[in-house]
């Protein structure tokens, strides 16, 4: 099984790597992440005093242990398709949440958030929760 990791999966692992050193490790080579997720990782990062630290170590986990998915045509279908289909039952999710639920869909990936509330109403969407003990 594959994995795309959300925002707040990725800033954890930033500030505290040894509290998630264990699941990179174990999943290694079938971790992912949304270019979108990355795009609120960045403005994490930009938003600091001195954010080089920070940018250093994005940049060296993408190179090591993350690889990242774009947005593409194919998520775009499925975010509209789902989006759509959530409104008919009353259900909305913030853009980027559907977003980043589309690339894991697209990709037949597991999302590991700590946000699964967000996540939840999604159709066919696994989420997993690395953050629980």
């Amino acid at each position: 099984m594959s994995y795309l990791l959300d925002t707040n999966i990725l800033s954890a692992y930033l500030r505290r790597p040894a509290g998630l050193a264990h699941r990179f490790t174990q999943y290694s080579g079938r971790l992912y992440t949304a270019s979108v997720a990355l795009g609120e990782l960045f403005v994490w990062a930009y938003n600091r005093p001195d954010p080089t630290r920070i940018l250093d170590t994005i940049a060296e986990m993408l190179q090591i242990e993350v690889h990242a998915l774009d947005f593409d045509v194919d998520c775009a279908v499925t975010f509209g398709r789902t989006r759509i289909e959530a409104r008919k039952r009353g259900i909305e999710f913030p853009s980027v949440d559907l977003m980043i639920a589309s690339v894991a869909l697209v990709h037949d990936l597991t999302l590991v958030t700590h946000n699964t509330s967000d996540f939840r109403n999604i159709p066919g969407l696994r989420i997993v929760d690395w953050l629980m003990p």
